[in-house]
């Protein structure tokens, strides 16, 4: 082995190794394990969230591929309609060229172009990530047989009365002329205002206070001209009078009424809230429950339509506003304007404000796909992992409305319905088919329908339609329902409620049987990761490292704000003084498990990256340490060997300690991966290999290794331990750590035996508890000598003795186990511990002035007379516990400042209440320490 890790030198290579010789296939052996991968946008590149959710669903295969399943891990991309169409818009634009300016299908073969240049950068990017994927089935949303099943559901849906055609209110993007879905809308809070206006009230009515107009409160004016009635709460006394009563809509020319609603919350506002029934979720629901008259004015661009006063019509919306209020002005109708924080909905990929809009779409009827969706959670068919997200679940899926599933787009799943010149609908998988079902003569004049389906309808049939559904039988027998889903809790209704639904639909199957739901990676400030903030994380920029310009370019990329430019580049060159180190694709894996508990944020740390890093040099050191102590020395066993070493009679208690300590190690694991504790499962491994096999195991081997040529068969029964734990710790590492273990595992394989030609660490068994090997007797034996050990080396650290320096230690207040021990481990004792000597102190003996520690109920004593120069430690004691004071002096002057204390941020106040603390504590411990050298 190469003396030091570097993990460019083996992942891609190993990759490459895996995916030529189609190891991530099914075996086709044993019980089937499958998971289908969330389809990645394939615009998309390579998120913090794809790669923390990527490593998790590579653990499960890994694992259960070594556990002896039949893995099939699916892999496909989406093929986002907004998002494609908006990349293609674009680079046609940088050549002066229109979409219109082509036409559909001219377009459409500009988008397919596009998609086979560069839309697998993610799937590039995945593999990176080591991610086991059977890439032979990668599939693709707009793929002829997935295609085919989006046909087939919407046509069963409608012929079944499923789906309809309605004129209802719709998130529109005025940028994009297309309908969109709540998650493609950002509510962010902004500043705005209050506009508060009069309302004249009609027929001389007046109010009980004798005013001749209501007051409503609006933060949108322009919606004034689609206004179609006035609410008040039916039990507000201030506006029980008015009620049936109406009002002149100023500048419009219209009476609208007061109605009744419970909707209108008295306490807010002025208690009277207009109703805009065509431009406001909320309004809308009111204007069905009265049977409003529904007004849009507003165009496809957002600018205000022939439904609204001469004077508006052709403005912008927001053109209109200001027309609006200054008209509302002159005409004595404007009381008051108030700033006001609101929540603005604005287009995640365009950024414009979306409007409330009525119109025509396409609608899926949820309430009868619902109830066994809800049924299937109830009843434990399917499982949320961490299970309070089935609240969430219920609260959506109990509450459902119909589903909007048409977008003016051109890119996507065309919706095969077409109409002739009456407007009269027919459905059908094509126009043949169409003219067959309904029997239409051959010249009747035909035309499709110019929308397509929302991304999120094929998403939906995901785990039936890449498994082959409805003409590939046997693959669906055997794969589906899928094991577990993993995913964001972003898209528990978007996504997996509706997969739910319709794979219940139409394979009478759930389509998995577990949904994992992960937490959101943030920044180490708990803070979003966006471009804007200047904090994303790339997951490749992690495994390879990138320069600080670089990464400066990549962060302001598209950004066209200097001002913005500039806080990003400053807020970069504060994080990443010198840029991203590279830390190789298995340091950045082992991070996302230790961060994978079941909380709903994740605070991503750098720090912890460099620990793993670290983490797989310790592996690496440790594997070159067994391969000198084997290989080198010609040393080479056998499988049979392996087999039988539980039984050997020459196993040391370090031997039979570590061996017992690797089957609890191994139970553990096993029980943490079934419950989705990644991070107790990287906790457990990285505890045992690092403390228990690294500084412990093969430290208590060394002095039987050293001593070979006296007890040769006691050195082999150590040699065949360490090589035997090291290799069951890789294959029980290797579902979080693919590359390092691979490599390694074929190098020391051999030498217990193990024919690697041809083969791979991720086809071999993974680990199993081998009940035999559990010795508590054992454990509890090396937990008494580690316990000597570490409070020998303690005293020696706190009484600053060179490390090299041999002196005699004592034991006081012990048992019979505490003296047999001693009696069976004191050579090893005193080489580790580098003791001169070490014994019981007798019953007439008076302790020295000793340095102690202690063990259970047992004294450690280091006699400190002659280790010392009592005066050169006195002086450097004084020295430290000046300094201490003065920082401590420091730190009180801080936090008995009031104003300080008042005015500074809590999280630095409890730092450094934290400071104060620790350092009390120090100086309390050196005065303690001075005081027992003085009695010297």
């Amino acid at each position: 082995m190469d003396k030091t890790y570097q993990p460019q030198d083996i992942e891609q290579q190993w990759y490459q190794t895996w995916e030529e010789r189609n190891y991530f296939a099914p075996s086709g052996k044993g019980e089937s394990y499958s998971i289908v991968i969330p389809p990645p946008n394939v615009t998309g590149r390579l998120h913090m969230g794809h790669g923390f959710q990527d490593t998790i669903m590579d653990a499960l295969i890994r694992y259960h591929r070594m556990m002896g399943h039949n893995t099939l891990w699916q892999v496909g991309t989406d093929h986002a309609g907004i998002a494609t169409q908006m990349v293609v818009e674009r680079r046609l634009e940088r050549e002066g060229i229109k979409r219109t300016d082509l036409g559909r299908e001219k377009f459409l073969d500009e988008v397919w172009k596009w998609k086979e240049e560069s839309g697998g950068m993610i799937t590039q990017q995945i593999r990176r990530l080591g991610a086991s994927i059977d890439w032979t089935r990668e599939r693709f949303t707009m793929d002829p047989g997935l295609s085919a099943a989006v046909e087939e559901v919407f046509v069963r849906l409608y012929d079944e009365g499923l789906i309809y055609r309605g004129n209802r209110l719709v998130n529109w993007d005025p940028k994009l002329h297309t309908a969109v879905s709540d998650l493609e809308v950002l509510n962010e809070e902004e500043d705005g205002f209050f506009w508060y206006f009069k309302y004249p009230l009609a027929d001389g009515a007046t109010t009980d206070s004798g005013d001749n107009f209501i007051t409503i409160a609006t933060t949108r004016p322009e919606t004034l001209l689609g206004d179609t009635a006035v609410a008040v709460n039916p039990d507000d006394p201030r506006f029980k009078s008015l009620i049936g009563k109406w009002v002149d809509l100023p500048l419009c020319n219209r009476r609208i009424q007061i109605i009744a609603d419970d909707y209108v919350d008295p306490e807010f506002g002025t208690g009277c809230v207009k109703i805009t029934p065509a431009h406001d979720f909320n309004d809308y629901e009111v204007g069905k429950r009265h049977n409003l008259e529904m007004i849009n004015i507003f165009t496809i661009d957002a600018a205000i339509n022939d439904n609204a006063p001469q004077a508006y019509q052709g403005l912008d919306r927001f053109e209109a506003r200001k027309k609006l209020v200054t008209d509302m002005e002159a005409a004595g109708l404007l009381l008051k304007v108030e700033p006001h924080k609101l929540k603005v909905p604005r287009g995640d990929r365009t950024g414009v404000v979306i409007e409330p809009y009525l119109t025509n779409q396409w609608y899926v009827a949820v309430k009868s796909l619902a109830e066994p969706a809800i049924k299937a959670v109830e009843d434990g068919d399917i499982e949320f992992v961490p299970k309070q997200w089935e609240n969430t679940y219920f609260a959506w899926m109990r509450d459902i409305q119909d589903w909007c599933i048409s977008r003016q787009l051109w890119w996507g799943h065309r919706i095969p319905a077409w109409y002739d010149i009456e407007g009269n609908i027919y459905v059908g998988c094509s126009e043949a088919q169409v003219r067959e079902k309904y029997n239409l003569p051959a010249d009747l004049e035909l035309k499709q329908d110019e929308d397509v389906l929302d991304t999120w309808f094929s998403s939906a049939l995901w785990t039936f339609s890449t498994l082959g559904w409805p003409d590939d039988p046997e693959t669906l027998k055997t794969f589906h329902p899928t094991d577990v889903l993993v995913t964001g809790f972003d898209i528990i209704f978007f996504w997996v409620a509706r997969m739910i639904m319709m794979t219940l639909k139409f394979t009478g199957q759930i389509p998995f049987k577990k949904v994992y739901i992960t937490g959101l990676i943030r920044d180490e400030q708990g803070q979003k990761m966006s471009k804007s903030k200047g904090n994303v994380l790339d997951p490749i920029d992690l495994i390879d490292g990138i320069d600080l310009e670089a990464l400066v370019a990549k962060r302001t990329e598209g950004l066209m704000q200097p001002q913005l430019e500039k806080k990003i580049e400053k807020n970069t060159r504060a994080q990443f003084p010198d840029g991203i180190t590279g830390y190789g694709t298995d340091a950045l894996r082992y991070t996302y498990y230790s961060l994978a508990s079941t909380g709903r944020d994740i605070k991503f740390d750098l720090g912890r990256m460099e620990g793993f890093r670290n983490f797989c040099n310790k592996i690496w050191n440790a594997s070159r340490y067994v391969i000198m102590n084997t290989e080198e020395k010609g040393i080479q066993f056998s499988a049979t060997d392996v087999t039988a070493l539980k039984y050997n009679a020459h196993l040391s208690l370090a031997d039979r300690w570590i061996l017992s300590r690797l089957q609890q190690t191994v139970a553990q694991v096993h029980e943490h991966m079934a419950n989705y504790r990644f991070d107790l499962m990287s906790q457990a491994i990285y505890d045992f290999f690092w403390n228990e096999y690294c500084d412990w195991y093969v430290e208590l081997s060394k002095p039987v290794l050293w001593d070979a040529d006296n007890q040769p068969e006691k050195a082999q029964a150590a040699r065949l331990t360490l090589l035997s734990v090291l290799e069951s710790s890789l294959r029980m590492l290797h579902p979080l750590m693919p590359f390092i273990t691979e490599e390694i595992w074929q190098k020391i394989a051999t030498l217990i035996g193990i024919n690697t030609a041809g083969t791979s660490i991720m086809l071999q068994a993974y680990p199993q508890v081998d009940k035999d090997l559990i010795n508590t007797q054992s454990e509890s034996d090396i937990d008494w000598v580690k316990g000597v050990i570490v409070g020998v080396r303690n005293i020696r650290g706190e009484m600053n003795i060179p490390p090299g320096k041999l002196f005699p230690a004592l034991l006081n207040k012990t048992n019979s186990e505490d003296q047999r021990r001693l009696s069976d481990n004191l050579a090893n004792l005193l080489k580790l511990a580098k003791l001169s000597e070490l014994r019981i102190l007798t019953d007439d003996e008076a302790a020295p002035v000793s340095a102690t520690q202690l063990y259970q109920d047992m004294e450690i004593l280091v006699p400190l007379a002659d280790l010392i120069d009592k005066n050169a430690e006195l002086a450097r004691l004084d020295k430290e516990i000046g300094k201490l004071e003065k920082n401590l002096q420091g730190i009180n002057g801080k936090l008995n400042n009031e104003k300080f204390v008042q005015n500074a941020p809590t999280e630095l106040v409890e730092q450094e209440k934290e400071r104060q603390r620790s350092a009390q504590a120090a100086l309390a411990a050196l005065t303690e320490k001075v005081q027992s050298i003085k009695a010297l």
